[in-house]
């Protein structure tokens, strides 16, 4: 939780984070000045929170606009190996495709070469009546009433090969579910339909199509369609949970998309998704589609109703939240990999986290980044007299930050999902010396804290009654008084 430079390395050589500093940048102003400060927290929040929950591995990324601020690994790409992850490996990025696909759709659109009311019909033969008669904006919005994954799903349990072209138009047969514009209902053999609408349009494979208008024209150097065009680049394996057999086995992800490349086969780094994204936000300066596709694109058109999550789908898009911190994006899925990726267009940020494990935390955690650059947003940057109150401290009840925001040291948590929730709040009086101001009456409020130091170095932090400790004194604590039990 230092001060940011350009580039910097933070922690193991398992955890490596790359910052750029915003107060060197060239250009004009800095808008956010808090951005800097906020993106320092991100990383020593998401390294704590993968080392406190066993997770395997995880990367991310933050978009400030077009630039990416924040690259960031942490753990392992594979426990069998031990192979450190790094900001280089990709991943399956699962459903995040989907997004790829609906802008190749729009693309063709905005070049009138399809029109989103066309039917899909008329352009793939051998389908259902009533499937044929749905649109392209019904399938593109789930809401063409198709089946989500086939009367057999094996291929997303790592049971089967993914479906070839021959047996999604055999599933693709049989009658829809929903007629058409009934409800969201989401369907990877719907994304998979509107891979081979691009190939019937466009004449060319749907990889080679989207490659070219598409992933180049953003000008992604990190992401392929598919596994099989990914190469020797570095690439995350993926992990199973630890129940049934008591530890993590490695999943392969290696199965080549087939037909469903479309709807679940792209693979990436962290910081490409981010800037793949980022250009779609209805606010980004420079993007492969018109500010009207992305307003469309973009757009809460399906709520998923019977859910308390507050999402709604649009074309190939979810989004959710309320007022100035609203968000539009995807997620992802795939067998050993959870991935999200949220773009806040107001505040012109985007966040991907990508995992490794089939029960990984990408969820929570993107919404624990989005927690933190907010509470940032509203409080502002550190103050000259807070400044060098940081650091993570220990008891043997765990572990607490003090994260300075503008006049005030926030107390938090690294181990919660949103680490400043309820954070007990310090003022400065003096050289270190500081009083809890605001806190739980089961905190300690109106009591004083105070930084400990040796030789000008801060060693310890005394908060009321409680005296916290660096890791390595905690942990050589904890080792004398209780190594012996432990062994035993």
């Amino acid at each position: 939780m230092a001060g940011l430079i350009h580039p910097v390395v933070v922690g193991t050589r398992r955890n490596r984070a790359m910052l750029t500093d915003f107060r060197n940048r060239d250009g004009p102003e800095i808008m956010k000045p808090w951005l800097a400060p906020a993106l320092d927290y991100v990383a020593s929040w998401l390294d704590f929170q993968r080392s406190h929950h066993d997770q395997p591995g995880c990367a991310v990324a933050v978009a400030d606009g077009d630039e990416i601020v924040l690259e960031a690994a942490f753990g392992s790409a594979n426990l069998a190996t031990g192979e450190a992850l790094t900001p280089r490996h990709g991943f399956r990025i699962a459903s995040h495709s989907k997004s790829f696909t609906s802008a190749g759709i729009l693309r063709l659109v905005e070049q009138g070469r399809l029109r989103l009311d066309d039917e899909v019909g008329g352009l793939i033969d051998g389908l259902h009546p009533e499937i044929a008669r749905v649109t392209i904006g019904q399938v593109l919005s789930n809401s063409a009433g198709l089946t989500r994954d086939g009367p057999d799903a094996g291929q997303f349990l790592d049971r089967k090969p993914y479906c070839s072209k021959a047996e999604l138009l055999a599933d693709l047969a049989k009658p829809p579910v929903f007629p058409g514009s009934q409800r969201f209902k989401y369907s990877n053999h719907g994304f998979a339909l509107l891979g081979l609408v691009v190939e019937a349009v466009t004449g060319q494979s749907y990889s080679e199509w989207i490659t070219d208008e598409v992933v180049s024209k953003v000008g992604l150097t990190e992401t392929k369609a598919d596994i099989e065009l990914w190469g020797h680049r570095p690439m995350a394996r993926g992990h199973s949970g630890r129940q049934l057999l008591g530890r993590r086995v490695v999943i392969p992800a290696d199965n080549p998309g087939h037909a469903m490349v479309s709807a679940a086969g792209f693979v990436a780094t962290a910081a490409d998704v981010a800037r793949y994204f980022a250009q779609l936000s209805p606010n980004a300066e420079r993007s492969i589609l018109s500010a009207r596709s992305r307003r469309e694109m973009t757009r809460r058109l399906w709520p998923d109703d019977e859910t308390s999550l507050g999402r709604h789908y649009g074309l190939g898009t979810i989004s959710g939240g309320e007022g100035d911190w609203r968000w539009v994006g995807h997620s992802g899925g795939f067998q050993g990999f959870i991935t999200r990726t949220a773009i806040f267009p107001k505040q012109d940020l985007t966040i991907s986290v990508l995992t490794n494990a089939i029960d990984g935390l990408a969820h929570p955690w993107l919404d624990g980044v989005a927690h933190i650059l907010k509470t940032f947003a509203e409080r502002g940057v550190p103050s000259p007299e807070t400044r060098d109150w940081t650091g993570r401290w220990w008891t043997i009840w765990g572990a607490t930050d003090l994260v300075p925001v503008a006049d005030r040291v926030l107390c938090a948590a690294p181990a919660l999902p949103m680490p400043f929730l309820d954070a007990a709040e310090i003022a400065v009086e003096a050289p270190d010396q500081g009083r809890i101001i605001r806190a739980s009456g089961f905190h300690s409020p109106g009591e004083t804290v105070a930084l400990e130091r040796d030789r000008a170095k801060v060693r310890s932090v005394r908060m009321a009654g409680s005296r916290l400790l660096g890791a390595d004194a905690m942990r050589a604590e904890m080792e004398e008084r209780y190594g012996d039990g432990a062994k035993g």
